[in-house]
């Protein structure tokens, strides 16, 4: 099924696509795996543009839209691999005060997962920690005994952490060993804000399946080898076509999941949406060859991001646990 966009939300994506063209193009993702944080100037670019405050009401400084154009937005951030703690400053703009407008940056971590990793710690102001929320699959997802679900806010500099290997060279980890449990957050419930960080995760990860695609098409078009484009083999035009399906499929998945907003339509958008960006990824460096994983190239790049997100918010292990359970209930 093909969802056909709303001529305002064509117009969204390609704003923001417009924008993150016009300020975070390849020479900026380049310098950007030498010094990985945030570049704050853009950051409040970010924020004056309405990205962070995209969901916020009118009356509170917000642009007043939904979950499925801040899908659309996240789709676009993907394709452009903007690096930075986006889910977590989009989600608690309206809860933590100066990040909807740039000027503050929210790390947001799962409390649930071993290790508890941490985004951009340097970068973040603020950090805030989930306990609970997931589906207790011993139950079904609507479990009375599910453990209760809560969200804490440290400043940063308060959080004990410890270094963790990041595979991604845009985005930074820390390994959170003591979070401070006294200031609970008042505003979004720490349920919801767990099932649309999966869902905004989703949406990045659509953005690189899409942007590999039309990677590894263009490439097949130029590169020659015994005197033909590489796009003329047979072999060559299934990958193109597989990756195209899967990205297609993702698509249905995390537009659909962005209109119904049920946890059982987002654990399949993520998992769906995780295969979509590692498995074209890995794709597209194999029609690259040997460039793909050059730094002139940005192939590795979402392969290495498109890891990265996909043990993040929901593994695919837990979101086909989950389906199933629903399917047998």
């Amino acid at each position: 099924m093909r969802f056909q966009l709303t001529d305002e939300q064509r117009a969204l994506k390609k704003a923001t696509r417009e924008l993150l063209a016009a300020r975070f193009d390849r020479d900026r993702l380049r310098a950007a795996t030498g010094d990985p944080a945030p570049d704050r100037a853009l950051w409040r670019e970010l924020g004056a543009a309405g990205f962070f405050a995209l969901r916020l009401p009118e009356e509170d400084g917000g642009v007043g839209l939904g979950l499925s154009e801040a899908v659309l937005v996240f789709e676009e951030a993907g394709r452009a691999l903007l690096p930075g703690p986006l889910v977590a400053c989009q989600l608690l703009a309206g809860a933590v005060d100066g990040v909807a407008d740039g000027e503050r940056i929210v790390g947001l971590c799962d409390g649930d997962g071993e290790p508890v990793l941490w985004e951009h710690p340097d970068a973040c102001d603020e950090l805030i920690l989930l306990e609970g929320g997931a589906p207790d699959l011993a139950y079904g997802p609507g479990g009375a005994q599910r453990r209760t679900a809560g969200a804490y806010r440290s400043v940063a500099g308060e959080v004990s952490r410890a270094p963790f290997a990041s595979i991604d060279p845009l985005t930074p980890l820390a390994r959170v060993t003591d979070h401070p449990r006294t200031t609970p957050l008042n505003g979004p419930d720490a349920t919801r804000l767990r099932q649309e960080a999966a869902l905004l995760t989703a949406a990045q990860q659509l953005g690189s399946a899409l942007r590999t695609v039309e990677t590894a098409v263009g490439h097949a078009r130029v590169r020659t080898q015994f005197g033909a484009p590489i796009g003329s083999f047979q072999a060559v035009k299934h990958l193109c076509a597989q990756m195209l399906v899967r990205a297609e499929i993702a698509r249905s998945a995390v537009y659909a999941a962005s209109v119904t907003g049920e946890a059982v339509d987002v654990a399949g958008a993520k998992l769906l949406a995780d295969e979509a960006a590692v498995r074209n990824a890995r794709d597209c460096l194999q029609i690259h060859g040997g460039t793909g994983f050059t730094w002139e190239a940005d192939v590795h790049l979402h392969l290495k991001r498109a890891w990265l997100r996909a043990g993040s918010w929901g593994t695919a292990g837990e979101a086909e646990e989950l389906l199933a359970v629903d399917l047998a209930g």
